[in-house]
């Protein structure tokens, strides 16, 4: 399963990286990264609303998880990954167009991996806590040095440190989301089930936050006509039911990295294929990313002998 689920959080990577693109040309469309966030969210959780009722184990899971919270069996906030993921969404809308998808994706990526590190060493509800073994530490390590190496030349002095701050934090918050989606999917027997969830909260977030937006600047009085731009909610549904299905089997450290490698690979294509104006492509994107692939290789590697050795010892 190890190889298959590193494979599948590169996916996961990929997606995170095209809906970032999507979402940041939106917000900036719209002149409006709230209402960005709500209508990705929201177009996200229609589509998973048509699924789950076209799905019986969804709806089913659905029914175990209402009655577990109101029973008091699991902790509410077992269920609100989707908070995450809403931050996260905001962050594209606000900061991705202004930073570029190359430094946006860094700054994510910097908090994914410090927190998938402490997320995975302490482990959450019925997934145990996983060693941190040299190689990924080693892993990480090279991680963070490709990130810098790609930031190296990227970085423009004149914007403000906030904007940065915002996906640094969305980074952190990731892990986190992937391990409680990751929760509610084995309990309630269903990605489909854990989604939902996800966008139930995140989208009633983001509806909140733009509402208070909105009253003090008004809605846009425009919107996009290209219909790319309102891609973004069907990529996250996908990728977001994918992470909750890998988190509990590869764990969140290894599903982060991958995730990471992913971003980055992803992000050098889309910058080389459709640039965004003002952010030239630099050769220390190139090579960081490579680095990446090189990083993940390393962390994952025990885990591979691991289960190797494992098959070859049964009789």
């Amino acid at each position: 399963m190890l190889v298959p689920g590193v494979l599948g959080a590169l996916l996961v990577g990929a997606g995170i990286a095209c809906q970032a693109r999507i979402n940041g040309e939106l917000g900036t469309e719209l002149g409006d990264g709230y209402i960005a966030s709500v209508i990705s969210f929201g177009s996200g959780l229609v589509l998973m609303l048509v699924i789950l009722a076209l799905s019986k184990p969804g709806r089913a899971g659905f029914r175990i998880i209402h009655t577990a919270l109101r029973t008091r069996e699991i902790p509410w906030w077992l269920v609100m990954g989707g908070a995450s993921g809403a931050l996260f969404v905001l962050s594209q809308g606000l900061a991705a167009g202004l930073l570029g998808i190359a430094v946006f994706t860094v700054a994510v990526v910097f908090g994914q991996t410090l927190s998938g590190l402490v997320v995975d060493r302490r482990g959450m509800g019925s997934t145990p806590p996983r060693s941190i073994t040299p190689a990924r530490i080693v892993g990480s390590a090279l991680m963070l040095a490709a990130v810098v190496l790609v930031v190296s030349t990227q970085f423009i002095g004149s914007v403000p440190l906030w904007l940065v701050l915002l996906p640094f934090i969305a980074g952190l918050a990731i892990p986190w989301q992937q391990a409680a989606n990751g929760e509610v999917r084995m309990l309630s027997g269903s990605p489909v089930t854990a989604t939902v969830v996800n966008f139930v909260v995140g989208t009633t977030l983001l509806v909140l936050a733009a509402a208070v937006h909105a009253a003090f600047v008004g809605l846009p009085t425009a919107y996009p006509t290209n219909p790319v731009l309102y891609l973004g909610g069907a990529i996250g549904a996908g990728f977001i039911g994918l992470g909750a299905i890998l988190a509990p089997r590869i764990g969140v450290l290894l599903l982060a990295l991958g995730t990471i490698s992913g971003q980055l690979v992803v992000a050098l294509l889309l910058d080389i294929v459709v640039p965004a104006d003002g952010h030239p492509l630099a050769w220390t994107t190139v090579a960081g990313t490579a680095i990446t692939l090189v990083a993940l290789v390393i962390a994952a590697t025990p885990a591979l002998r691991f289960r190797a050795s494992r098959g070859a010892a049964r009789p």
